[in-house]
């Protein structure tokens, strides 16, 4: 029998929960930005995106997530995945960081100041954010093991992961700056700065 699993009935399946999730957090954010977090209930979100709340908790598994939670990690792995098997792990994470930064449009940058600044400014987004970068090492090592043939939990594959990880949170953390387009710009730029130095050994 043909297998259909993976044929156009599941890439439907897959472009409405893509619609779905981006719904959500659509208006999540407009409810923010009228009636403020804190006052912004997970039923008031699903309403408004005409779900359920239990639909919510099966995209999103906190409120804070749906700030937190973008395309980036995805928009990395699949730039990683397409970098030249000869390349060296810190250099193909710069070169796809280089490709993600370079794919986002205006919009897109808008929304990542809008939800950095919820980040900055909402106690429980900013702790919550740090399972986010807990969760974005194993992502990263997960990438990094696959292109060297090893396991993910590899001493030497979660080393470089923490450190490209924790390459960006130095970079990104404080948060001052990240107001406009321009700093955005200079931020990233800044990130591949870094991820030079370390691709270089971190010389003094």
């Amino acid at each position: 029998m043909l297998d259909t699993s993976q044929g156009p009935a599941s890439g439907l399946r897959e472009r409405k929960k893509a619609r779905t999730r981006a719904s959500l957090r659509e208006h999540a954010l407009r409810l923010f930005r009228e009636q403020g977090y804190q006052a912004t209930t997970v039923e008031q979100i699903a309403a408004a995106a005409e779900v359920s709340a239990s639909t919510f908790f099966r995209y999103f598994p906190t409120k804070e997530d749906v700030v937190l939670q973008d395309d980036m990690d995805a928009r990395m792995i699949t730039a990683l995945e397409h970098q030249p098997p000869g390349l060296g792990p810190v250099a193909a994470v710069r070169a796809a960081a280089q490709q993600v930064f370079a794919s986002y449009t205006g919009a897109d940058i808008d929304v990542i100041a809008e939800t950095t600044n919820l980040t900055m400014t909402v106690p429980e987004i900013r702790a919550r954010a740090l399972d986010e970068f807990a969760r974005t090492i194993t992502v990263v090592a997960e990438a990094v093991a696959k292109r060297a043939g090893r396991p993910a939990d590899d001493l030497a594959v979660r080393t470089i992961a923490g450190a490209v990880v924790g390459v960006i949170m130095s970079i990104t953390i404080p948060w001052e700056g990240w107001s406009d387009r321009t700093s955005f710009e200079d931020t990233f730029a800044r990130i591949d700065q870094a991820l030079a130095l370390l691709e270089a050994g971190l010389p003094l």
